[in-house]
């Protein structure tokens, strides 16, 4: 059975956008500072290992914001996977390349796969800067304890790469 495994690019407040994301400025302000680590990520080492572990999944899984901030990855985020994007509204026009509307958020959302219980790992990856507002990672969780074993913990000065697996009761 696949596993399903959130990456995701945060502050170490746990910021994944600056404040003030729009179409005009995707990340917010300060927010593109989340992914300097980008820069090495054809490197050998921590970036690099992770970067390649990500780029071999099967499938991508986007929020519709996500995806019309990005500029719609021109259709393709991941040499080819499909790109399943998470809308509450499927737009009449097709989407490009490999993606896919969907809009049942149980099958789909990060955050609603970890409070269903279908979220299997998480791969964290904590930049060193405190962007102080913006758009939180788990700011909607209901008010449960979730336990996380940590299986992994890579570190460059740019980023520290926290790897989870998510324990079920």
């Amino acid at each position: 059975m696949a596993k399903i495994v959130l990456y995701m690019t945060v502050s170490l407040d746990g910021y994944v956008a600056g404040p003030d994301d729009s179409v005009d400025a995707p990340m917010g302000i300060g927010g593109f500072r989340l992914f300097n680590w980008l820069d090495r990520r054809n490197d050998p080492g921590p970036s690099g290992q992770v970067y390649a572990e990500a780029m071999a999944t099967r499938a991508v899984i986007a929020g519709r914001r996500t995806y019309e901030l990005a500029g719609r990855w021109q259709g393709d985020h991941h040499d080819g996977v499909p790109i399943f994007v998470l809308t509450h509204d499927v737009p009449d026009e097709a989407p490009p390349g490999s993606v896919r509307y969907v809009t049942d958020a149980a099958e789909c959302a990060a955050q609603a796969l970890l409070r269903a219980g279908e979220l299997d790992e998480m791969e964290l990856h904590v930049v060193p800067v405190l962007l102080g507002a913006g758009r939180r990672l788990f700011d909607h969780l209901p008010a449960e304890v979730v336990e996380l074993e940590q299986v992994r913990q890579l570190t460059t000065p740019d980023v520290t790469h926290l790897h989870y697996r998510v324990h079920r009761p």
